[in-house]
């Protein structure tokens, strides 16, 4: 093999091992990112949360 043909190989290496980097970065960062709730579970949540904020307001007023 002549050094050009070394050099293309080389180079094709370096280019493989960093696109495999970088699809291993953005695995990375899928996994990390919350998921998307739909409008339906961001609804129950916010009627969860306010219900518990009115029993703790409730159990509040018990106490007094």
């Amino acid at each position: 093999m002549t050094n050009s043909q070394y050099d293309e190989q080389d180079e094709l290496q370096r280019y493989l091992e960093e696109k495999a980097k970088q699809e291993q970065e953005q695995e990375k960062q899928k996994e990390q990112e919350p998921e998307q709730l739909s409008a339906y579970e961001a609804c129950v949540l916010r009627e969860s949360a306010r219900i518990h904020e009115l029993i703790a307001e409730a159990q509040q007023e018990v106490k007094k």
